[in-house]
């Protein structure tokens, strides 16, 4: 551990106390060279969520990573902060309930793509063209006739549904 004073690489632990719910270990630590003091806080890794990347590294779960991705995808679109904000956060918390820490980037751009869909269609076609990596105009176009069939099916289902009137033609 460096000394945040003078950059010192030795440092003798003091006082090390745990947290009340255990998950982090509060430590005092006294520099060598210039006797300053200052506090740590470990937290196990395995309690943090790590991402598994397609190309088998694994990093760490970043929220500001998630939602840089997001904002991109948004950029210049009428979706507030807050809209993304509650994004970020569902799928935190759906990451945060699954019972393995080690998650595959896939997962998380299937339910950015899921978010999205709902929250903005434009957006999500820009995430999704970028996380499925088109090649091939065809395949921006399957995407793109996919979001509009299923909205004209949603519109056909509510006009379906709203119009209840008998028909009066015989």
């Amino acid at each position: 551990m460096y000394c945040p004073d003078c950059g010192h690489d030795h440092t003798r632990v003091i006082d090390t106390e745990t947290s009340t719910d255990g998950s982090s270990v509060r430590r005092r630590r006294e520099c060598q060279r210039c006797s300053f003091r200052f506090t740590t806080y470990e937290q196990p890794e395995w309690n943090s969520l790590q991402i598994k990347k397609r190309d088998g590294l694994i990093e760490p779960f970043t929220r500001q990573k998630l939602r840089a991705g997001i904002n991109r995808a948004v950029e210049k679109r009428d979706v507030s902060e807050t809209a993304v904000t509650r994004v970020v956060d569902d799928i935190e918390a759906t990451l945060q309930a699954r019972d393995t820490r080690i998650i595959d980037s896939d997962t998380i751009g299937e339910l950015v793509s899921e978010h999205l869909r709902e929250l903005d269609q434009i957006a999500y076609i820009r995430f999704v063209s970028v996380y499925k990596a088109f090649s091939e105009p065809e395949e921006f176009l399957r995407e793109l006739d996919a979001v509009l069939n299923a909205e004209r099916d949603d519109f056909e289902q509510t006009t379906n549904t709203t119009d209840n009137s008998p028909d009066t033609k015989q």
